[in-house]
């Protein structure tokens, strides 16, 4: 009963690892973000943005620019971290003596592939 939870079977990505869910409520916070900006009647005034605890005034167009930085980089480490759980649950569910679990390695369609289905089904 006073065991830790962080020691649990099953368990071992280190608490301190940021989850999915962390890094894709950043990601939305972003994308507000960059929204705001791109509804802003004066886009070459400057912004207020938010490190830490502290705001900083900086021009919209480097907010802009570091914001999309920002978002591709939360893109990467969420499709990395998807990719490690999906291996994941395959062990679990290999050690369990159950079946993989089917559609679970798809991956979505980019947007020019998207594209050419688009162009497929049109013809």
């Amino acid at each position: 009963h006073g065991r830790d939870p962080t020691l649990a079977p099953g368990r071992r990505t280190p608490p301190s690892q940021p989850s999915i869910v962390d890094l894709d409520v950043k990601r939305n916070r972003n994308r507000e973000a960059l929204r705001a900006l791109h509804k802003d009647p004066e886009p070459d005034d400057k912004a207020m943005v938010c490190f830490g605890n502290m705001f900083i005034e900086l021009p919209k167009a480097k907010t802009r620019e570091m914001l999309r930085q920002d978002q591709e980089e939360l893109d990467e480490e969420i499709n990395n971290l998807r990719k490690e759980l999906r291996v994941k649950v395959n062990r679990l569910y290999e050690a369990q003596g159950k079946p993989e679990l089917k559609g679970f390695n798809l991956n979505p369609m980019s947007a020019e592939e998207m594209k050419l289905i688009n162009r497929i089904l049109e013809s």
